[in-house]
């Protein structure tokens, strides 16, 4: 059994103004029957009202009709994103003329975030060809749907012959594959070396889309290592040539005086010479031991360190002035205990080293918070002047000292997951060495200190 069909909003408006309008036509037109007058006069009467009637009710339909049409085509145009329309019908004190207002309202509101997203969509392609990598996007079937202009250039060719192609026809397949960040060795068209691979992903149309990232690092390795070059270069010339340029001098020296008559003044000024001589060699000997020192510190053998006995053990390795442990959590570290001793003191020899010249105290003191052990190595030293050098090796503003020291123990920290901070404290005199570490559970049975 079928449902019977629903009339129109159009007859359904026309029926009710119909309806509305009969009782008024129907009294009309009794009144008008019983009227005493000429019977065409009465007919004619009667015909106006019926037609004035009829004609009421549709123009109340039209009016209606009129108005929702203007409603739909508002939103038909929103919906094909045109929003430069606008009723003109719209008026908040009308039920109708209120829908039409928030109508363009709501034209005015999209065309606004419209011009919002042109803008951001502008300003994300210069972006996206302004940076100096090379940006692929991927659909769920691995072919190529964006580039920017860098990836055009690595790939050798233009967008309009990439795109489509699957990662493996282009030489990309190793970049969709595999942990990230990580580096790769690629070789395409447009450049061979190391470049670091970053991978993401997005939604487009309702699909998972892959982003990948590709940054080039040969050029700014090769200029590193160029850097790293010359500073080593610089630092074993400057070194070498202090040691040689006296062991020159002193063997002409000596030579000049050997072929002059003997005697116990040349023989002293030949023991002052070869002692000379000796000192220099021994220093350049040194020098160069720091450096092999630096250059060869072994991987670090983890074990289990129980920080409380680690710095205390040594902090009581520095006999020249007392150093204060301020007791701190318990906390074990799975670490190389050797090396953590050769870090930390370092760390209480420079800090004994400052407070020497003002007369000051050395503090220890450790936090642990969020899985990582923060140590400080406090002073109540001058404070540092240049700290800008701290770290670069073999420079040094202790009259004796190699200049190793804390690039040695940066390095030592950085070795495991860690890092080396040293700064002057605020407010106070003296200088802040702190040392962060990832630190394991808390050790088992242990007291606090």
């Amino acid at each position: 059994m079928s449902r019977r069909a629903r009339p129109s909003l159009e007859t359904r408006v026309l029926l009710a103004a119909l309806l509305g309008g009969a009782p008024a036509v129907i009294v009309s037109l009794v009144a008008c029957a019983r009227w005493d007058a000429d019977p065409v006069l009465r007919e004619v009467l009667a015909g106006a009202i019926v037609l004035v009637w009829l004609l009421a009710s549709l123009g109340v339909r039209d009016v209606l009709v009129r108005r929702f049409q203007t409603l739909a085509n508002m939103i038909g145009a929103l919906r094909e994103g045109d929003t430069t329309l606008r009723a003109r019908d719209a008026d908040p004190q009308d039920s109708i003329g209120l829908a039409l207002w928030e109508v363009n309202a709501l034209a005015q509101q999209l065309r606004a975030r419209r011009l919002e997203t042109l803008e951001a969509t502008s300003l994300l392609r210069q972006v996206l060809e302004s940076i100096d990598v090379a940006l692929f996007a991927f659909d769920p079937g691995g072919r190529l749907r964006l580039v920017n202009a860098g990836a055009e250039a690595l790939l050798g060719m233009p967008a309009e012959r990439a795109l489509g192609r699957d990662a493996a026809s282009l030489g990309l397949a190793g970049a969709l594959e595999g942990a990230t960040p990580r580096l790769v060795e690629l070789r395409l068209p447009g450049g061979a070396g190391r470049w670091e691979v970053r991978r993401g992903t997005y939604r487009q149309g309702g699909q998972p889309h892959e982003l990948v990232v590709l940054s080039d690092l040969s050029r700014a390795l090769r200029e590193e290592e160029r850097e790293a070059w010359l500073r080593l270069i610089r630092v074993l010339g400057h070194e070498i040539n202090n040691s040689l340029a006296p062991i020159q001098s002193i063997a002409g020296s000596l030579l000049t005086a050997l072929d002059r008559e003997g005697g116990p003044a040349a023989d002293e000024d030949l023991r002052s010479g070869l002692r000379v001589v000796h000192n220099r060699a021994q220093a350049l000997g040194r020098f160069l031991s720091a450096y092999a020192q630096l250059a060869r510190l072994p991987a670090p053998v983890p074990g289990d360190v129980h920080v409380g006995e680690w710095v205390r053990r040594t902090a009581a390795l520095e006999k020249r002035v007392a150093v204060r442990v301020d007791p701190g959590p318990d906390a074990m570290l799975h670490a190389d205990g050797d090396q953590l001793d050769q870090l930390l003191i370092n760390l209480v020899r420079n800090a004994a080293d400052a407070v020497l010249e003002t007369g000051g105290r050395v503090r220890v003191a450790w936090t642990l918070a969020h899985g990582w052990l923060a140590l400080d190595v406090e002073d109540e030293g001058p404070g540092l002047a240049d700290t800008a050098n701290l770290f670069v090796p073999f420079f040094t503003t202790k009259p004796h000292g190699a200049g190793i020291g804390l690039a040695l123990s940066r390095q030592i920290a950085e070795a495991h997951g860690g890092t080396l901070t040293l700064a002057n404290r605020e407010g106070v005199r003296g200088c802040v060495a702190r040392i962060q570490l990832p630190a394991g559970a808390p050790a088992a049975g242990a007291r606090h200190g």
